[in-house]
């Protein structure tokens, strides 16, 4: 049997995917979810085999739900989100049902999944790669043991690449998020955040002074203490957006 959980926050369509799902007799929904929140935890305690996931919900997005996810389940999109992420779809999710869909286009969805096999997380985790949804560049949304939090990005110190994650350092501390300096570094207003270092984004507003460190290279202090190595790129980049 598979496992299923709807994730959108308007009944009514929920309601059409269960009415869908009828016509598939393997397929078992387990739980239902009407925010990306209530998506995290379920997910977390049912362990499904796929998830339809809403993009445009309150509190948090389908995207930044996939984001916290270790291991996600296979993905059937369930959206009326506008076109500039279509391409991406097309190259890399399983599938996405544009709302109002058929039963016809439904199964079609099904019919997809069930062909995919292995390499689920994989597609998932590239669509993730090539999305950059608007709302990133105003905040980045964590998981802390099982709470989850929303960062607003003006109160990010700094960011600093970690194995595989980024550290998200703020005055509470930092957090993990499993990105790419590349990604932070693309999406994150340039004149905010700058890369001054192959391992370090720092936010200008934190910024207190610069200060040489040997005779070729600098440091930035910021208001936290934190001292941020500048490398040679980074310094003269940190220039030109100063001014100086």
């Amino acid at each position: 049997m598979t496992r299923v959980i709807l994730i959108d926050d308007e009944p009514l369509a929920r309601s059409i995917l269960r009415t869908y799902l009828k016509n598939h007799a393997d397929f078992s929904v387990v739980a239902e979810c009407g925010d990306g929140f209530e998506g995290v935890k379920a997910i977390a305690q049912h362990k499904p085999d796929v998830i339809f996931l809403d993009i445009q919900m309150p509190k948090i997005n389908g995207f930044e739900l996939l984001e916290l996810l270790e291991s996600p389940p296979g993905v059937i999109f369930t959206t009326a989100f506008d076109e500039y992420a279509m391409q991406a779809f097309e190259r890399h999710a399983i599938d996405y049902l544009l709302k109002p869909f058929s039963q016809e286009r439904f199964d079609k969805a099904i019919l997809k999944w069930k062909s995919q096999g292995t390499g689920v997380t994989r597609k998932t985790e590239e669509l993730l790669a090539s999305v950059s949804p608007p709302e990133e560049r105003q905040r980045i949304v964590v998981k802390k043991g099982s709470n989850l939090v929303i960062l607003p990005v003006h109160t990010v110190f700094y960011l600093e690449a970690f194995d595989d994650y980024i550290k998200v350092h703020t005055k509470e501390g930092f957090y993990l998020k499993k990105k790419t300096m590349a990604h932070y570094e693309k999406v994150l207003d340039p004149k905010q955040f700058v890369r001054v270092h192959r391992s370090y984004i720092l936010n200008l507003q934190e910024l207190t002074r610069i200060e040489p460190l040997t005779k070729d290279s600098h440091v930035a202090l910021l208001k936290s203490g934190a001292r941020i190595p500048l490398s040679e790129s980074g310094f003269s980049i940190l220039k030109a957006v100063l001014g100086i």
